[in-house]
């Protein structure tokens, strides 16, 4: 059987990826990181090996041990762990966090790939076996976008590409073209709380790829809840890169969205 290796992070997105990889015949081995994966990720995988921070260095000897040639990451660590005692105790990790000329996401997820080339193994396209979960171009929700919130759209796509072309985030929050919030270290649903707070009802969310994405890591993902934060902001509308942007849960999400009159569209 053929084997691929599988670097877990947090939230759903490991577990969907390995359940496809192993519809397709795989085998998988996952490295899985302790206070972050979720622990369901057994139940998805033939094999597990559950990892700190503090151990990075043994990522490389596990998957030499399994004879993995070939990896897929999926999921993040959390950004606040960058700035623990963790990434101190292992010399390898701390090495390449002290090497690398900033600590942005594509940045570190790089060096951990060059590193991973350097053992003899290859990092794959995240969504090798995923493709059917990353929508085409169309309104996915019944509820169609006003005039405003089109314009919205429109303006929130510039601004979104704008700021991960800068790797700020990959996500903002629109009003009336007016810049509500930029997504930046707190993630997609701490930006839509926060941005209901401020602007109210009626707000547009964008979430886009970066130009030039390197989809090896670090893909755009949203799922239902998302779509509860953006029902509980009084959202208009999300729009998000057709073909680009993972969506988790699409069938309830869009019955949720469906039921709130919640615009949701693939652009």
């Amino acid at each position: 059987m053929k084997k691929i290796g599988l670097i877990a992070g947090n939230r759903k997105f490991p577990l969907l990826l390995a359940s496809c990889a192993k519809a397709d015949g795989y085998y998988v081995v996952a490295v899985a990181v302790k206070k972050d994966t979720d622990p369901k990720i057994k139940n998805f995988s033939d094999k597990v090996y559950w990892l700190g921070l503090n151990e990075f260095s043994r990522l490389f000897e596990v998957f030499k041990s399994e004879g993995i040639t070939q990896v897929i990451m999926a999921g993040q660590i959390s950004p606040r762990r960058l700035f623990t005692n963790e990434v101190n105790q292992d010399q390898m990790l701390r090495e390449l966090l002290s090497n690398i000329r900033n600590k942005k996401a594509d940045t570190i997820f790089r060096a951990v790939a060059e590193r991973l080339q350097g053992k003899g193994i290859e990092l794959l396209d995240s969504t090798t076996f995923i493709k059917e979960y990353l929508p085409k171009e169309g309104i996915l929700t019944k509820t169609e976008p006003a005039p405003q919130v089109k314009e919205d759209i429109v303006f929130g796509f510039e601004l979104a590409k704008a700021t991960g072309g800068l790797d700020i985030g990959q996500t903002v929050a629109v009003k009336d073209k007016a810049i509500v919030a930029v997504e930046a270290f707190e993630g997609t649903d701490n930006l839509i709380r926060r941005a209901g707070r401020l602007a109210g009802k009626g707000l547009t969310i964008a979430k886009v790829s970066k130009p030039n994405q390197d989809l090896r890591f670090d893909i755009p993902v949203i799922g239902y809840n998302t779509v509860k934060n953006l029902i509980k902001a009084k959202a208009a509308c999300l729009a998000i890169e057709a073909g680009k942007v993972l969506f988790l849960d699409k069938e309830a999400s869009l019955q949720l969205a469906d039921k709130a009159g919640l615009c949701i569209a693939a652009v």
